[in-house]
């Protein structure tokens, strides 16, 4: 099978790093591995590009990483640092001379219907390409779907009071928004060549795994390598990398691997 890419976009919680108002050391400091947009990762296919979560930063993620065109965007849930970019898709729909296929549950849709209603106006379809953004909804549940020429396996996971979802993609997982993983989703987990988990913070949170918590879950699914996103400043990149265990890093915005 040809090559795919995974790039971290964006690899901080839902306030960024650093966070307005805040004077810490990680705030702070002139590191760019510590300077985290809110979480959104790019799949690279041979048949174009899937977009994972529409933060509010996605302009810029997408300048930085130097890419033109997204051909379908897949959403784990409705919270505003996973959708609220969703505005920057118009000049993509230009690019792709038609409407951005969305891959979402219909939580995810109704949420987007009110968010961006100015969208689905009647009166706006006639516009030009680019007025404002054109989308697709196509809906999804816990079973595996085709986007582009990839597999993608849902795996419903929890993040605090509701259910979300992380996505497989051949031998690699993205979970990002977790505080708790269900029984049925384990399997979903096996076998794995690249685990990227939330980790939030070192103290417990409800909505998200801790550092030790996300450390747990990849001594028990054991894969090759994992990565930790959805950090917080109180996460300092260098120091809290020399303290984890072989094979596991913090993740940082614009490291890309292949799989």
């Amino acid at each position: 099978m040809p090559g795919r890419s995974f790039t971290f976009l964006g690899t901080g919680t839902s306030v960024g790093v650093p966070m307005i108002g805040c004077t810490c050391a990680v705030c702070q400091s002139d590191n760019p591995r510590n300077q985290r947009y809110r979480c959104s990762v790019l799949i690279g296919t041979p048949q174009g590009n899937i977009l994972i979560d529409t933060g509010p930063e996605l302009r810029l993620q997408l300048l930085r990483e130097k890419v033109s065109v997204v051909h379908s965007v897949l959403f784990t849930h409705f919270h505003a640092d996973h959708v609220f970019g969703l505005d920057d898709v118009r000049p993509l729909c230009r690019q792709l001379g038609g409407p951005m296929p969305l891959y979402c549950t219909a939580g995810v849709e109704e949420k987007v219907r009110t968010a961006f209603s100015y969208a689905f106006k009647a009166d706006t379809q006639q516009l030009p390409l680019g007025y404002v953004p054109r989308m697709t909804f196509h809906r999804i549940n816990e079973e595996p779907f085709q986007v582009l020429d990839q597999r993608v396996l849902p795996i419903p996971l929890e993040h605090a009071h509701f259910e979300v979802f992380g996505f497989r993609f051949d031998d690699v997982a993205y979970c990002t928004d977790v505080s708790k993983i269900p029984d049925r989703s384990w399997p979903r987990l096996e076998g794995l060549r690249v685990l990227v988990l939330d980790a939030l913070r070192p103290a417990p949170h409800p909505g998200h795994f801790s550092l030790n918590q996300a450390l747990e879950v990849i001594a028990q699914v054991r894969p090759q390598r994992a990565y930790l996103t959805h950090m917080s400043h109180e996460l300092e990149h260098e120091a809290t990398n020399r303290r984890l265990p072989p094979g596991v890093e913090l993740a940082y915005d614009g490291l890309r691997f292949e799989f």
